[in-house]
């Protein structure tokens, strides 16, 4: 059997992917204690405030002023998947949905064709550090679902499986299982006319935690099916090995198991996998079509119509500080989660 490696890679900001997946913004922000109104105790001075990319002191405001985040924005023509590990997300859509997220929850939106949201990243503790790590996956859509009626759905961190792997000298592997199929679970997009949620797209998405020196190998999947790995936490990891150094990404050959080892400091992994889809793709900021005459039509009816309008008193909205996590979806129906 040949080396199932592809290629390593460094990885650049955003995260590079390959088809089915545009690309991967990930975080990892050591926010300092709340000030009481959700922002950063102590100011932003020195900052690019509305476009602070900077990771000044350990974090970024973003696109926020006050709070951190990304206020009201378009999406059309794909979806993002959410994964919120640590600290959490306050959404708000221009359908009316709102929710508070985060701690392990993972919200799964299809933009299809068209909505606005805000994410903001509230800082509600202020007696304590809000780190924030949270990985925004952008998932394409094929073209015959570019213009579906925009939804999201919430993955629950009390709901995600967790399958756990002991290497022969006891070392454990624990795979959060957000999307696909391992073992015995199967999981699919909540979102109804996502790409992931048809079993034959092979898509999936897996956060995995190796403890020091574990092993634990990569089941085989399909030849058709593009594979990737990403080490964002541990010294290196070894593959079939090869030594992998931390913040890399690896593209393997899905139709191949693949052995893995962590090194003495553990290992955290995200995988993707999914189907290609193979059709063309034109990109135009948080418009991602099949050509560039789709982008103009899309771009035009955002300006017309703001996808339905903003009905928040702000563009950088957030909920009470007393809020628990919740999810209200635009038909009205309410989740609410302690």
């Amino acid at each position: 059997m040949s080396n199932p490696i592809i290629r390593i890679e460094a990885l650049q900001f955003p995260w590079q992917t390959q088809d089915p997946f545009l690309f991967c913004a990930y975080h990892n922000d050591k926010y300092p204690r709340g000030n009481g109104h959700l922002g950063p105790f102590g100011g932003t001075s020195g900052r690019n405030i509305g476009s602070d990319f900077s990771g000044k002191d350990g974090w970024s405001m973003y696109h926020g002023e006050s709070v951190p985040g990304f206020p009201a924005h378009p999406h059309a023509g794909f979806e993002t998947i959410t994964i919120a590990e640590k600290g959490l997300v306050d959404h708000s859509d221009s359908l009316g949905a709102a929710g508070r997220f985060g701690n392990g929850d993972v919200q799964w939106m299809t933009a299809g064709g068209g909505v606005q949201h805000a994410e903001m990243f509230p800082l509600l503790k202020e007696d304590a550090e809000n780190h924030l790590l949270l990985f925004q996956i952008w998932l394409n859509l094929p073209a015959k679902s570019k213009k579906v009626p925009p939804y999201f759905g919430m993955l629950w961190n009390e709901d995600i499986p967790i399958v756990e792997f002991t290497d022969s000298r006891g070392a454990l592997s624990r795979i959060k299982v957000i999307c696909g199929e391992l073992n015995e679970v199967k999981r699919y997009a909540p979102a109804p006319d996502s790409f992931a949620a048809n079993p034959e797209n092979d898509v999936a998405i897996w956060l995995i935690d190796m403890a020091p020196n574990a092993r634990f190998t990569l089941p085989a999947s399909r030849k058709d099916t593009n594979r990737s790995i990403y080490l964002y936490n541990g010294d290196s990891l070894d593959v079939e090995g090869a030594e992998v150094p931390a913040m890399h990404t690896v593209k393997l050959k899905a139709e191949q198991p693949t052995n893995l080892q962590a090194s003495a400091s553990g290992a955290k992994l995200l995988l993707l996998q999914g189907k290609p889809i193979g059709e063309p793709v034109a990109k135009y900021g948080p418009f991602v079509m099949n050509s560039h005459q789709e982008i103009q039509n899309v771009f035009a009816q955002f300006q017309q119509t703001e996808f339905g309008g903003w009905p928040w008193p702000s563009y950088a909205h957030t909920h009470a500080p007393d809020r628990d996590r919740f999810a209200l979806h635009a038909d009205g129906r309410l989740e609410e989660k302690g």
